[in-house]
């Protein structure tokens, strides 16, 4: 039996001007699967060989078979990227000579040209391939042991919930979460983030931080402060006054790591604050 959108066996039964038939053995010649000579890799085979295919269909939805090797194939994900955006979905390069679709209705959000997202490939009712962003609902859930707290992992973002927590694929495979308050860049779908595991929830989801260790974090905030108030001629509007809004929009910091570096840089002797903001000694 053939599999649709995967790689098959075939032999070759006949030629033609255009390209190779491939025998898909129903014993009726009008099943014959076309090998176009433009998707012959190689040097081409002869009647009685047998070559390794990939089976899909072309403009007019007939079966077609190529030897150069997509991207990914069904029931797989991949990170691939939007190449056009029409009325009815997205075009996404599939590593083929026509590109597949994700449909209007499997667009969880909203997609840019040039920009790589994470799809679940399908076969859909009308017998064609296409891709969802909706990759949620195929996702797998970790063994058990197989991660612990602790742990640096590294995923893809495939949606956004409406509280800000990000929906990540770990491994491009496992269903995990970061929560809002563990970040404070703009992260939307698509875009890749690594952390330290800090719980394995009840339902098996990996909930993981990419923010740095304290140490860590203190450190490079330190330094960001001071390299801020070296380009700004030793001052900069904002002390452990300033709200969370604006320390997340300049420093991409949560207040409370601001104020700890703050602290650690007035023991130093390197700043001073007053109601204006900070002064670099």
């Amino acid at each position: 039996m053939i599999k649709f959108g995967d790689y098959n066996m075939l032999k070759v039964k006949r030629e033609a001007t255009f390209g190779l038939y491939l025998d898909k053995e129903t014993g009726n010649t009008s099943d014959d699967i076309l090998l176009p000579n433009g998707n012959i890799v190689g040097d081409t085979p002869k009647i009685g060989d047998e070559v390794q295919v990939f089976i899909y269909r072309d403009s007019k939805d007939r079966l077609i078979a190529t030897m150069k090797k997509p991207k990914v194939t069904v029931d797989n994900f991949a990170v691939l990227k939007v190449t056009s955006i029409t009325e009815f979905g997205a075009f996404m390069d599939f590593g083929l000579e026509r590109d597949i679709l994700v449909p209007k209705r499997e667009m969880k959000y909203t997609m840019v040209p040039g920009n790589e997202y994470l799809v679940f490939i399908y076969e859909d009712k009308t017998g064609r391939l296409a891709a969802s962003t909706e990759v949620g609902r195929y996702l797998d859930l970790p063994e058990e042991d197989q991660y612990k707290v602790g742990d640096t992992v590294t995923g893809i973002v495939y949606d956004k919930q409406t509280n800000g927590t990000l929906e990540v694929a770990i491994e491009e495979k496992y269903m995990g979460i970061v929560l809002k308050n563990e970040y404070f860049t703009d992260i939307r779908p698509g875009d890749r983030v690594t952390g330290t595991i800090k719980r394995i929830l009840e339902d098996g989801r990996i909930s993981f931080t990419p923010r740095k260790k304290m140490i860590e974090a203190k450190e490079e905030l330190s330094d960001t402060i001071l390299d801020y108030l070296k380009d700004h001629e030793g001052f900069m509007p904002y002390n452990d006054k300033s709200t969370p809004e604006e320390i997340r929009k300049q420093f991409n910091s949560s207040k409370n790591y601001f104020k700890i570096s703050l602290g650690n840089l007035m023991k130093k002797g390197l700043i001073r604050q007053d109601e204006k903001g900070t002064h670099l000694k």
